[in-house]
């Protein structure tokens, strides 16, 4: 599975209804509020990079509270690389 890590910045008091609405998504593995320059990361997953930009690009861009986002793409985990 190809993995994305994408970090959001979300409109003043819209985090817990932002956060919502990505943990309601299939392809959201994970969604964290955090400290620092972001307000929440998601960690998004799909088995082909298209699907994975689909979700990027269109689903995550449709969420109005999400004023902007930062996307990292996994390479290797190495938690399980052993």
């Amino acid at each position: 599975m190809i993995r994305a890590l994408v970090l959001m910045n979300v409109q003043r008091g819209k985090v817990p209804v932002t956060a919502k609405q990505l943990a309601a998504m299939d392809e959201v593995v994970d969604v964290y509020s955090v400290a620092g320059d972001y307000d929440l990361v998601a960690i998004i997953q799909s088995a082909e990079y298209e699907r994975l930009a689909e979700i990027v690009t269109e689903k995550l861009q449709a969420i109005d509270t999400v004023s902007q986002t930062t996307t990292l793409m996994a390479f290797r985990n190495y938690k399980f690389a052993l």
